[in-house]
């Protein structure tokens, strides 16, 4: 094989290959006619079906053993390609559910996709198998921040210490039956013991010069020895099993786990990897359901299954539609306050946008433009307010001068907007007011 760049496609088939663990194979591909006879085509077979298979015939760089766990590795590993894809390992990124989203209508498992907004992360879960393998539209597609939300509170709420009292009672039941099972595969041993060296006494007493009774005895001896040697491999085998149950200071170890576990789970400073790691200690996979809600049901580690339903979450531009009733009050206070105004009634009154922001004068102008509201200034003009030109006009004096009497408290006028723009008061009503001053 010549030297190159190494490349994804030459490492999988390098760990793919037996020969580097010293074996020698023959028959890991078959070609195969086409059903419409239009030529053959090549597959790989499993290792059974292989025609030669011989381990250890020259020396190799792995063994069989790591060979086979590269191959399962890669089996789990796999993301998009492939009919036997499975979950894979946790990554970055905030989706809680990747490699473990299981679509609820093809059954295929989703992808992930992140967009980038406001200085976070938006996930997305994407099932693209009909998309990628027959050009098909998305089976379907579904916003992950709500589901996220809703399986770390389903996480946090499965790892307390009530939960965990029922769980290790339930396990000390299991302890005490097992230990009775496993009391009666001892006795089960010990009879087997006690027939086999039943049969070798009957053997060595038996007259040699006997022989058909002496075969006769070798034989029920052969058969004892053997259904002890069976009995005895079971029993150690069931230990094996049984040494999985969990002892005192264990118990104590998740008690500690239970009140720790909502902080960890909480804090910032925990990586999403890490994260995910941990749910997937407790859960298998969930199944994915978009309808008018989003439907989610949960496999957890053991069998155990719960169903979720959470009402789809708004789209970006919805986030961002002004409501109703903050529309109506903007309207409303148009008539007697400017845009600064506004913004700071909305906060003292501890209103917020859509995203959580604070309101701004800017906000309260472009909800005031986007809705087609009537501006302030034309709501003063059209109640008979004048400007600084026409007032000037009317009193037969200076826009200076116009100014200065506002400031003096002569002329009664309003503020237009956040700038020191002023409109007036009809002329009659003015120079009464400065009449009466004068007075």
């Amino acid at each position: 094989m010549p030297w190159g760049e190494l490349t994804r496609a030459r490492v999988v088939l390098t760990l793919k290959n037996p020969r580097y663990t010293g074996a020698f194979v023959y028959g890991r591909y078959r070609n195969r006619q086409r059903p419409d006879r239009a030529g053959r085509y090549s597959c790989l077979v499993p290792p059974g079906e292989w025609l030669v298979l011989l381990r250890d015939a020259h020396p190799g760089y792995i063994t069989w053993e790591d060979y086979e766990e590269n191959l399962r590795r890669l089996r789990e590993n796999a993301q998009a390609y492939g009919v036997e894809r499975r979950k894979s390992p946790p990554r970055e990124g905030p989706a809680l559910l990747q490699g473990i989203a299981i679509c609820g209508i093809c059954g295929a498992r989703m992808l992930v996709k992140y967009r980038a907004g406001d200085n976070a992360l938006y996930s997305e879960y994407r099932c693209e198998r009909g998309s990628t393998e027959k050009g098909l539209p998305l089976c379907q597609r579904v916003p992950g921040t709500t589901i996220d939300e809703a399986i770390s509170q389903l996480v946090i709420e499965s790892v307390n210490p009530l939960a965990l009292e029922v769980a290790l009672s339930v396990q000390k039941e299991l302890r005490s039956r097992i230990e009775e099972a496993d009391r009666l595969r001892r006795t089960h041993v010990e009879r087997a013991r006690f027939e086999a060296e039943q049969a070798r006494r009957r053997y060595m007493r038996v007259d040699p010069d006997n022989r058909l009774v002496a075969d006769s005895l070798e034989g029920e001896w052969n058969r004892k020895l053997r259904a002890l040697q069976e009995a005895q491999k079971i029993y150690e085998e069931q230990r094996q099993s049984d040494r999985r149950l969990l002892d005192s200071q264990e118990e104590a170890k998740i008690y500690a786990l239970a009140s720790d576990f909502q902080e960890l789970w909480q804090s910032p400073t925990t990586p999403h990897r890490d994260r995910k790691r941990m749910l997937r200690l407790i859960i298998e996979d969930v199944t994915l359901i978009r309808g008018n809600d989003i439907t989610m049901h949960v496999r957890f580690k053991g069998g155990a299954t719960k169903s979720l339903t959470v009402p789809i979450p708004l789209s970006y531009w919805q986030m961002r539609k002004t409501s109703p009733e903050v529309l109506r009050e903007v309207d409303t206070l148009l008539n007697d306050h400017t845009y600064e105004e506004i913004a700071k009634i909305f906060n003292d009154r501890g209103w917020r946008t859509r995203v959580g922001n604070s309101y701004k004068p800017v906000r309260i102008m472009r909800i005031q433009e986007r809705y087609g509201l009537k501006s302030r200034y034309d709501r003063l003009r059209k109640a008979g307010y004048l400007t600084l030109q026409e007032m000037a006009q009317a009193l037969g004096i200076s826009p200076k001068a116009v100014q200065e009497r506002r400031k003096r408290g002569l002329l009664k006028s309003v503020r237009v907007n956040d700038n020191p723009e002023y409109l007036y008061e009809r002329p009659a009503a003015a120079c009464f007011v400065e009449k009466k001053v004068g007075r």
